[in-house]
């Protein structure tokens, strides 16, 4: 039986990662002959998000604080064959995991990620995050070529025996757009469009910050690929 790794990072997420976890179709897993399991990334939350996740099953390990950072060790210490990543915040479809996979598998993908703009729910992106995230994806396909049109989504779904080939080195949250152009350009990859709903909890995300940091991430490696 294929062992699915379910891996979210988290930081204070008391308000949400219980429902998450909640939102992973286990049984519809299980009936279709996969094992399950959930890790959680935990950042050094100061709030009930590490006993909360563990009440709902997950096994939990703790790293540096970073999404990259987090990544990065959780990847590593995933024990599924298949990994399928997400947010801790309930944004992400993980009840749509099964469908996923079985794309995944028959076409025999090595690196999926989701499109958060095809199924987009109400209110659950602000416009200026949207306009944000568009302007990144403009930006990897004008520097990279990537023909996706969501390079910031941090839904993907990875077989772990390709795991070397596509990891980066990003600490902070370019470390999502620097996985995929690893991907698109080393091993079979594809976008697939999902749904995006509204988070459980405030956002951690910092807009301008992050936005700037990761535009910045996409030309220093538009430029060290050129060295």
């Amino acid at each position: 039986m294929v062992l699915i790794t379910f891996l979210m990072p988290t930081l204070n997420e008391e308000e949400s990662i219980e429902a998450t976890i909640r939102t992973i179709p286990l049984r519809k897993l299980q009936q279709a002959g996969y094992r399950v399991e959930v890790l959680v990334v935990d950042g050094g939350s100061t709030d009930k998000t590490v006993t909360l996740a563990q009440k709902a099953g997950a096994r939990v390990i703790k790293s540096e604080r970073g999404y990259g950072k987090q990544y990065q060790f959780g990847l590593k210490r995933a024990k599924g064959e298949i990994i399928i990543t997400g947010d801790s915040d309930g944004t992400y479809p993980f009840e749509d995991a099964l469908r996923y996979i079985k794309i995944f598998e028959t076409r025999n993908f090595d690196f999926v990620t989701i499109n958060r703009f095809a199924h987009l729910e109400k209110n659950a992106m602000s416009p200026l995050t949207q306009i944000g995230n568009l302007g990144l994806t403009f930006w990897t396909f004008l520097l990279f070529g990537l023909p996706i049109r969501d390079s910031q989504s941090g839904m993907w779904i990875i077989r772990k025996t390709i795991l070397k080939q596509i990891l980066g080195h990003s600490s902070g949250m370019s470390f999502s757009q620097e996985l995929k152009i690893n991907a698109f350009r080393r091993v079979r990859s594809a976008e697939l469009p999902g749904r995006y709903k509204i988070r459980l909890g405030e956002t951690k995300l910092l807009k301008w910050k992050d936005g700037w940091g990761n535009l910045k991430h996409l030309f220093s490696m538009r430029i060290k690929s050129n060295r």
